[in-house]
């Protein structure tokens, strides 16, 4: 059977860092810090929501994590510019590695999805953007079951809105509470370490696989293309 796999979106398709240059329009030399705790602070708030059950989607945790940003930052932003980053967060562009390693995996006839915390709309119209979208069977989002990832409730929503078996399926991700969560509920779990600083949760979970880019995950699958 062909192999499912469901690719992680913000941070591992699609780069987050893309917002830097959004911010240094705004902030200056602190957009590189400024985007590092406005994405940790939204990846927070959406654990903090899951564990409380109290949904919000994840457009609401990017636009608090960005106001929590700008008081501990400090940084005077207007409403209007506030809208004007939310806006370009929308927009993000893909990871080099994303077009080629897609196009190779659908080519060996993977099963190709995006499997998200963001609302399906969202995600859909960011691919296309980001001119990803054509690779992939689908968009499944946690938004359908309202809580986020790692919830293990989240997994089990994939697989059965891929029709997919966990033991037989893969869920790649940048974010190692991504891949520790996937692997806890019965998938496989690959993680994309694309920056060798980067550190995996040193707990009694490992990812089965652990790569630099989509396009080595391809090579390591059996998808390496000509």
């Amino acid at each position: 059977m062909p192999i499912t796999i469901a690719f992680d979106v913000y941070g591992t398709l699609i780069d987050t860092a893309g917002i830097v240059t959004a911010l240094r329009q705004r902030v200056g030399a602190q957009a590189g810090p400024f985007s590092d705790l406005w994405r940790a602070k939204q990846l927070e708030y959406s654990f903090r929501r899951g564990l409380m059950q109290n949904y919000q989607d994840f457009s609401v945790c990017t636009r608090h994590a960005l106001d929590f940003c700008c008081e501990t930052l400090q940084v005077a932003l207007s409403a209007a510019e506030r809208d004007s980053l939310l806006q370009a967060y929308r927009y993000l562009p893909a990871f080099d590695d994303a077009k080629l390693g897609l196009e190779r995996l659908k080519a060996a006839d993977c099963r190709l999805y995006a499997f998200s915390n963001g609302k399906p709309d969202d995600v859909r119209n960011l691919l296309q953007h980001a001119g990803i979208d054509q690779f992939l069977q689908g968009v499944v989002s946690t938004d359908e079951i309202k809580s986020f990832k790692p919830n293990p409730a989240v997994y089990a929503h994939f697989l059965r809105q891929a029709g997919a078996c966990g033991s037989e399926s893969w869920l790649i991700s940048g974010n190692p509470f991504d891949v520790i969560g996937a692997i806890s509920a019965g998938m496989r779990g690959a993680w994309i370490k694309r920056s060798p600083q980067a550190v995996f949760d040193p707990w009694e979970i490992q990812p089965t696989l652990t790569v630099g880019s989509i396009v080595e995950l391809c090579e390591v699958l059996g998808a390496g293309g000509a």
